[in-house]
């Protein structure tokens, strides 16, 4: 997926001046056990990136030999016009996975900061029961649409060969973004029986207040992970109408990491929005990790 890139665009202190009133949250350390516990959803998101032929034979490198006994059963996307994606069953979790690629943070950045987006209602067809008050970033939605039903199918379809009552969702950058939205789509579309999981990486804005909090009603199960000064997520700013819902997890620094109480705020210093005001305090390095010891992008995959 690309926008039209055009310029940079008021994410400075502003965006913290101008933003919508947050309420106070606190923050729990992780401890080294609860941080390590995330490497096998990392590795996943890892190996989103890496090319279908191999995936398909989850013969992708560190990632899958991370993930022995993984099995993938669906693979698509071309890393171009429609970002790359895979389907499986994961035995050890008896759990079905669904990953979505990124994109270049140098090209995402300039594209989140593209004036050219606008936050849009959500298609009912693929999210049944929302209304005109739950938006979501349009460009974000578009993608989502081109593989949604198609996912579906095959998650459909392994849930009922498996007996699984699961489905975990993965993603790093836009294809975080993407999980996020599968978080929701999948609850929707899926029996109440069915628990739904999302871990994301580096993840921007998706959608507005009122799509937050969706999230948090209806997908509890839900972290996003960021890491250090990565700027992907503070973008878009909150002052155009995007927040992020609940569980974020910030990396301070290696092998220390915060879990961060509430939705999208800037109130505790260890928490992101704190530690990155604006893009020009950000890394965008650190949106490529290391997740403790785990990097992830289309460089990584061996």
């Amino acid at each position: 997926m690309r926008f039209r890139s055009v310029l940079l665009y008021g994410l400075s202190a502003t965006t913290v001046a101008l933003a919508a009133p947050a309420t106070k949250r606190s923050v729990t350390a992780l401890s080294s056990s609860q941080l390590s516990s995330f490497a096998p959803f990392t590795q996943f998101a890892r190996a989103a990136y890496c090319d279908s032929s191999k995936v398909k034979n989850w013969q992708c490198g560190q990632a899958c030999d991370a993930l022995p006994g993984f099995q993938p059963t669906l693979t698509g996307g071309d890393g171009n016009e429609v970002q790359l994606f895979f389907v499986g069953y994961w035995p050890q979790q008896k759990s079905v996975v669904v990953a979505h690629e990124g994109t270049d943070p140098l090209q995402f950045e300039s594209d989140l900061t593209d004036v050219n987006f606008f936050l849009d209602d959500l298609d009912t067809s693929l999210f049944p029961g929302t209304t005109h008050a739950i938006q979501v970033h349009n460009g974000f939605a578009a993608e989502h649409a081109k593989t949604a039903n198609t996912i579906l199918a095959e998650v459909k379809k392994l849930l009922s060969q498996t007996g699984a009552k699961q489905v975990i969702t993965v993603g790093h950058s836009l294809g975080g973004a993407l999980a996020e939205l599968d978080s929701l789509f999948f609850t929707l579309q899926l029996p109440s029986d069915v628990h739904v999981k999302a871990v994301t990486y580096g993840t921007p804005r998706v959608g507005n207040p009122e799509f937050a909090a969706m999230i948090d009603s209806k997908v509890p199960d839900f972290v996003r992970i960021n890491n250090e000064k990565d700027l992907i997520p503070i973008v878009p700013g909150r002052f155009l109408g995007f927040q992020h819902p609940h569980g974020e997890i910030h990396i301070v620094s290696p092998g220390n990491a915060v879990s961060c109480a509430g939705d999208d705020d800037a109130d505790d210093s260890q928490c992101t929005i704190k530690t990155v005001p604006n893009i020009f305090e950000g890394n965008i390095l650190n949106h490529l990790g290391p997740y403790e010891g785990i990097s992830i992008g289309t460089i990584f995959c061996d």
